[in-house]
Parts: C-alpha cells; sequence; structure tokens
C-alpha cells in the first residue's frame, strides 16, 4: 500500500528537526567526564625486596625460586606444575563450574542492556489499526453521508496510522545512561574474570591440599599403630616389673593425643574432597579420584613478578571496581540531566474511512506534527537530593576502589613473603625428617646388635613419622603460595581471547 494523499513535506520537516536537535545538543552532557584514576606511584611490594628463596635439594618441591621482575604471566600458570591429573581438574572445573557459568550469565545480560539502550538515540516507530463497529442517530449529529432525516443507522470507521517519536538527548541523559550500563557491563566483564581466575586457583590449592592431607593421615595413622604397640611393651613390661605406672600412663597420653589428631585429618581430608568435587561440578559423592601426589608436581623455579604500576590493570577486581567507580561517576550525570528540560517530538499520519476498500483513498488522510517541551519545577527536593545522593555513591565507589588498590598491594606483598618464609620452613622440616630417618636407620642396627629394645625402635619410628607430617606440610605450602602468587598477581587471563578486552 502507499500513501498517495500524504505529502512528504511532514517527514522532511520532522527528520530535520531531529537532526538540528541532535547536532546542536550533541557536545552537551551533564555531569562530570570519567577520568581512570592513575596507576599508584610504588615502586616495590615489599619493604625488603626478595630476588630467590632458598633452596631444599633433594626434597619435592624443594627447588629454589626465582623473582623475575617486569616478566609476564602465563595464560595456563598452573601448567607449569606439570601435572596431567590437575590439568585435567582445571579444564574439568571451566567447563563445568557453576559459579563461573553463573557469571558469564551476568555478563550477557548485562551486555544486552547495554543493546538495548542503544534504541534511546533513535526514533521510535510504532503502528496501530483500529476498527469500530457503532450505532448512532443523526438527530443531534448527522451520521456521514446520510440526510438529516431522524434514523439510526449502522456504521463501521477504520483507521490506520503510523507514529513516530522522537526525544532528542538536551543534556546528554541517554549518553550518561548508555555510559554507565556499558560501565556496569564492565563490571560484570571483570567479576567473571574474577571468578575465572579464583576457580583455577581454588583448584590447584584444594588439590594441593587434599593430596598433602593424604599423605599426612597415611603417616598419623602409622604413628597410632606405633604407639599402640609401644604402649604393648610397656603394658607387659610393667607387669614383669620393668617399666612404672608412670611409664605406661605417659605412652597411654601419647596415644591418646596421637589419636586425637587423626579424626581432625581425616575430616579436613573430606572436606577437602568434598570442595574439589564441587569446584569442578559434581555432587560430593562423586570426588575425583585421588591420583594427584605432591611427589608428581613440580615447584616452578622462575616466577613472574609484575611492576607495581602494571598490577592496578591485571588485577580483575581492581577493573572492576574501576568499572564500578565508572559507573557512579555516569550516574551523576544522568541525576544531573533527570533536573533539566526534555524535548519530544512526535509526527503520526494515516488515514480514516467508513470502509476498509476506502481507506488510503483521496480525502482520508491525515497527519500531524507536535513537539512538546518538558521540565520539572517544583518536585518537593526529589530531584536534587538523588543528585545529591549519587555525588555520595561516587565517593563511596571511589573509597571502595582505593580500597581495592591496597588490598591487591597487600595480596601480593603477603605472598611474597610467605614464599620466602615457606622455603625457609622447608628446609628446617627436611632437616629434621633427616635427622628423624638417620635416628630411625641407626636404632634399627642397634636393634639388630642388641643394644635397644623394640620399645626404642618404635620410638624412633613414632618421631619420624611425625616429622614427615610436618615435611609434607611444609611441601604442600609452597605449592599453595606459589598458586596464590599467580592469583595476586591477576592470573594471566588477558592470554585468553574469550576473556581479554577486544
Amino acid at each position: 500500500m502507499s500513501f498517495p494523499l500524504l505529502s512528504p513535506a511532514p517527514w522532511r520537516a520532522f527528520r530535520v528537526a531531529c537532526i538540528a536537535a541532535t547536532l546542536t545538543l550533541a557536545g552537551c552532557a551533564a555531569g562530570p567526564n570519567f577520568k581512570a584514576p592513575a596507576p599508584p606511584n610504588v615502586a616495590s611490594y615489599t619493604t625488603n625486596p626478595v630476588a630467590t628463596t632458598a633452596a631444599t635439594p633433594g626434597v619435592a618441591g624443594g627447588a629454589a625460586q626465582r623473582f623475575d621482575a617486569g616478566a609476564d604471566l602465563p595464560g595456563d600458570w598452573w601448567t607449569l606444575f606439570h601435572s596431567q591429573a590437575l590439568d585435567a581438574l582445571i579444564r574439568q572445573a571451566l567447563a563445568n563450574n557453576h559459579d563461573l557459568k553463573a557469571a558469564q550469565a551476568a555478563l550477557r545480560a548485562a551486555h544486552e542492556d547495554v543493546l538495548a539502550q542503544r534504541g534511546s538515540f533513535f526514533p521510535s516507530v510504532s503502528a496501530g489499526f483500529d476498527a469500530n463497529r457503532a450505532k448512532a442517530s443523526n438527530i443531534l449529529a448527522p451520521v456521514p453521508n446520510f440526510p438529516a432525516v431522524p434514523q439510526e443507522f449502522l456504521y463501521s470507521l477504520f483507521t490506520p496510522q503510523l507514529t513516530i517519536s522522537y526525544s532528542p538527548d538536551l543534556f546528554g541523559l541517554n549518553r550518561r545512561t548508555r555510559e554507565s550500563l556499558k560501565a556496569q557491563e564492565q563490571a560484570a566483564r571483570f567479576q567473571m574474570i574474577a571468578a575465572w581466575t579464583t576457580l583455577t586457583t581454588n583448584v590447584v590449592v584444594t588439590a594441593v591440599q587434599e593430596a598433602a592431607l593424604h599423605e599426612q593421615v597415611q603417616a598419623t595413622r602409622k604413628s597410632v599403630a606405633i604407639a599402640r604397640k609401644s604402649l604393648a611393651i610397656l603394658q607387659l613390661r610393667f607387669r614383669h616389673g620393668d617399666a612404672s605406672k608412670l611409664d605406661v600412663a605417659a605412652q597411654q597420653t601419647q596415644l591418646a593425643q596421637t589419636e586425637a589428631a587423626l579424626p581432625a585429618l581425616v575430616k579436613q581430608q573430606a572436606a577437602a574432597q568434598h570442595a574439589l568435587a564441587v569446584l569442578v561440578g559434581e555432587f560430593p559423592d562423586r570426588s575425583p579420584a585421588a591420583a594427584l601426589t605432591l611427589a608428581d608436581l613440580q615447584l616452578p623455579a622462575d616466577l613472574p613478578l609484575s611492576l607495581p604500576s602494571k598490577l592496578v590493570a591485571q588485577r580483575p577486581d581492581v577493573r572492576q571496581a574501576r568499572a564500578n567507580l565508572h559507573a557512579a561517576s555516569a550516574a551523576v550525570g544522568i541525576a544531573a540531566a533527570e533536573r533539566l528540560p526534555n524535548i519530544e517530538l512526535t509526527a503520526n499520519a494515516g488515514s480514516t474511512a467508513l470502509a476498509i476498500s476506502k481507506v488510503f483513498t483521496s480525502g482520508t488522510g491525515f497527519w500531524g506534527l507536535a513537539a512538546s517541551l518538558t521540565a520539572p519545577i517544583f518536585e518537593g527536593g526529589q530531584l536534587m537530593h538523588q543528585e545529591r545522593a549519587a555525588k555520595a555513591a561516587y565517593v563511596e565507589a571511589a573509597e571502595q576502589y582505593r580500597q581495592t588498590v591496597l588490598t591487591a598491594f597487600q595480596n601480593v606483598a603477603d605472598t611474597l613473603v610467605a614464599l620466602q618464609q615457606d622455603a625457609k620452613a622447608l628446609q628446617s622440616a627436611a632437616k629434621a625428617e633427616t635427622a628423624a630417618k638417620t635416628t630411625l636407620d641407626l636404632s634399627q642396627l642397634q636393634l639388630q646388635h642388641g643394644y635397644i629394645g623394640t620399645f626404642e625402635l618404635l620410638a624412633a619410628q613414632q618421631a619420624y613419622q611425625q616429622a614427615r607430617i610436618a615435611l609434607v606440610a611444609a611441601q604442600a605450602n609452597r605449592f599453595a603460595d606459589t598458586a596464590a602468587l599467580y592469583q595476586a598477581l591477576g592470573g594471566g587471563w588477558w592470554h585468553h581471547k574469550n576473556l581479554a578486552e577486544q
């Protein structure tokens, strides 16, 4: 169909009005223009920078670690542990973890909000069609095309019409709204990246913890068995008068203490297994097989250490806080624009006929142009206080950003100190384990030559198991804190195309 009776003049006028209003006010936007905070002027993470950590040769996780200042983080940093079992857990977690999927869905929703808001920059067009059937008398008002004789008539009225409306962005309300939504999309994106980084780190740390607890449980059970044998020997000696009741009581105390440590370790191991199952998207009763051992892991020798000036660009939580600050800045502009005038341009055209076949014929067309200006005069202080609230929210977001930056530097500093002290703790634990092993070997020789009895050998065996438990804990700390350093520095997400900003 066409509109032969409608002149293009009104549409040209409407289009010219829209373009003129847009061009005239294109550079005007209420509120502050956002400026990203400058990186902090900090030269080092800790008071006493460390270049390398101590080495403990011949022990799993005992390699010296060197900090490479300014080096970039790898995207798949967990592969540096050279464990296929660990790599498989990471892949499963990235594919099935529900927290990560929820964060990805939140990002898609934020992106769609940005796309939806783009429509506010264009005229809205709507079409309508009204069909009415009516009965009327021509006594008071003659029915169209009928003589003025008192009668009642039935007639139909058909009205198709097209309506176009457009609100020029006078003071940047739409632009600030779009700016806010894009900032919120960025916040959702970095929240998703933070979930990704946290997930990969948690899988590594939890897997290491579960492997260490497994070894500690086994060593503790051996220690309990040894303590029970020692108690049986002392009780036998006591019956023969070769041991005092004090000796028996002391051994009973030691056995009870060793047994008391076992349930706590078993509970922690079960919790780690359950946590690992949930991280990879499974129910706790489907915990991944305990195929990972500390001996299977290789400690990364060269650790990248990002420059402090780059940390704020790498940490997803800092980038999220900056995006929240940007959104708060745009919200100030939105609140300011709400207090200013607004123009709406409207155009409509259509046809009205008594028969559907007469629609769009000569003499049935109509059109109209309208412009309206509205401005708030009295709102009971509502708009003023909303703008003040937006400004206060911006100050809040700014302080939260500064605190997030400080926390990020604290995380890196704590991890660097932890790695240094972990290396020293492993040295001490390895020395204690070596000494306990030497004592056990000598005790076995002395037993063979009759210099000591079985009780003394059992004491040496128990001391060795305790030293093994401490050594396993020290090894696990080095692996876990190495993973924590990669997380503290940002996790290397920028090397993944599906995460990096396009």
